[in-house]
């Protein structure tokens, strides 16, 4: 009995695989990355959507409802560089956009290039992108557009032809010279055609799904039987969400009539069976910080960089005079490595010591040393997930929610909050079938199940399964 249950078996598996090797590979990827979009604001604007925008994908997509990021924190260029890599800042080393440099204890942008300016250099896997020009043998056409350049160049990863954003002070599109030539040069061209400065949120994403259209359009994207991807940035982002009415409402408005168009136009060039769109979002809501005296809620102010000092002569009075501390940044506490190995202090005993300090401080919620956030365990995974060991502090310091978090040094500060923001991740055309599914899944298994659809390997950092 158990033999026929396994030719069974093994019949059916056979049977899937040989089905999915027989279904048409896209030729072209589109991957849109909206900033902050909500699940809940995006389904109460339903009604009042197109027929051909996000009404359209949430129909007749594959939609993933309940998904999330597993790391934290989480920003704009750490959520799309786990797109792209299939994994987290542990291992693509890319934890926000801006992390501290513990040679030169100054700031370091995470796409900033000592030779180019900008490159995406300081990403420490491959992306999804790098390997469909690897499988291709470099035929595969890669392009990323967004309002940010942080935004454009991790979507592009380190292969792509080229990556273009939107520049502050002109308004207009610009790219690195990590790029070709020719791509710096149809940029140029492009913005003389256009001449239509993108300043404000709404333009800004006008001129990306514009300027993405004309990219594919004019390097021939999706015309032969090598998949090519274009990724795009766009942005929910609002000033100020308590005019939800308003401000809201036009943002996903204006976002589901410019997708509805972008979604028309590339069916109608590249075909609706030869191009995969992939939407979600970057997973975290930008918070106003509010005065909550006013209304009574508990609240106060944790001076980071006064309790950094006051770290340090509580250290100085156990191991003798010295800078223990030598900065903190973010809610991140970096110590003086060379110091401590001169007088021979055992490092975990600092760490000891000093998360002992800490957690007595009004407004500490807990301290992560390195050393505990390496051993793992399941109550510090999310958080070890967003650590990266050659770039990260030494001590990572979480507050009480609802209190702020102040740097006067470099006048930084936020509110903690440990709210969830819901968001999806939704696949149309290419042959999906319209399906809802309520498992909760994570962002990293995007660039697997890219991958599987094009038949290709997964980024080479990626332990992720792809999406069922």
């Amino acid at each position: 009995m158990n033999i026929y249950l396994s030719a069974i078996l093994i019949a059916i598996t056979a049977t899937s695989a040989h089905a999915q090797l027989l279904q048409p590979v896209p030729k072209l990827v589109v991957n849109i990355t909206i900033e902050q979009l909500r699940t809940d604001y995006l389904e109460s604007f339903t009604p009042l959507y197109t027929n051909g925008g996000m009404k359209k994908m949430i129909q007749q997509g594959r939609v993933y409802e309940e998904t999330s990021y597993s790391f934290s924190p989480v920003d704009h260029a750490s959520a799309i560089a786990s797109i792209v890599t299939g994994t987290t800042p542990y291992y693509n080393s890319i934890v926000s956009v801006q992390w501290l440099d513990k040679n030169t204890l100054r700031p370091i942008f995470c796409v900033d290039d000592s030779k180019y300016q900008t490159s995406p250099a300081n990403i420490s896997t491959s992306t999804i992108t790098d390997e469909m020009k690897v499988s291709s043998k470099g035929a595969a056409i890669i392009y990323a557009i967004a309002p940010l350049r942080e935004s454009a160049v991790l979507a592009a990863g380190h292969a792509g032809d080229g990556a273009f954003w939107i520049d502050d002070k002109t308004g207009t599109f610009t790219t690195s010279s990590y790029y070709s030539l020719k791509v710096q040069n149809w940029i140029k061209n492009y913005n003389k055609i256009t001449q239509q400065p993108a300043n404000s949120e709404s333009a800004k994403n006008a001129a990306v799904i514009k300027a993405a259209e004309a990219c594919i359009s004019g390097n021939l994207m999706g015309k032969d039987d090598v998949t090519d991807m274009m990724s795009i940035s766009l942005s929910a982002k609002c000033k100020d969400a308590t005019n939800w009415q308003t401000e809201v409402e036009s943002t996903y408005l204006q976002l589901d009539n410019l997708l509805a168009d972008f979604i028309t136009n590339i069916e109608n060039s590249v075909g609706k069976n030869n191009v995969l769109f992939v939407l979600t979002s970057t997973g975290y809501q930008d918070e106003q910080n509010v005065d909550y005296h006013e209304y009574r809620i508990p609240t106060g102010t944790f001076y980071i960089n006064r309790t950094a000092n006051l770290l340090n002569i509580y250290l100085g009075a156990i191991y003798g005079q010295g800078r223990y501390v030598d900065a903190c940044f973010h809610n991140e506490i970096y110590f003086n490595h060379k110091l401590i190995e001169q007088k021979r202090i055992s490092f975990s005993d600092i760490l000891s010591r000093s998360q002992e300090f800490l957690i007595q401080n009004a407004g500490v919620q807990d301290v992560f040393t390195s050393e505990r956030l390496l051993a793992g365990g399941n109550d510090v995974q999310k958080i070890r997930n967003g650590y990266n060991p050659s770039i990260s502090g030494d001590i990572r310091v979480e507050i009480v929610p609802g209190w702020q978090l102040l740097n006067e040094d470099n006048q930084e500060n936020y509110t903690s909050r440990s709210c969830i923001v819901p968001f999806p991740i939704i696949i149309y055309g290419a042959g999906i079938k319209p399906q809802h599914i309520a498992t909760p899944v994570t962002v990293e298994r995007i660039a697997p199940t890219i991958a599987r659809t094009i038949h290709i390997r997964a980024p080479n950092a990626c332990k992720a399964d792809p999406l069922p």
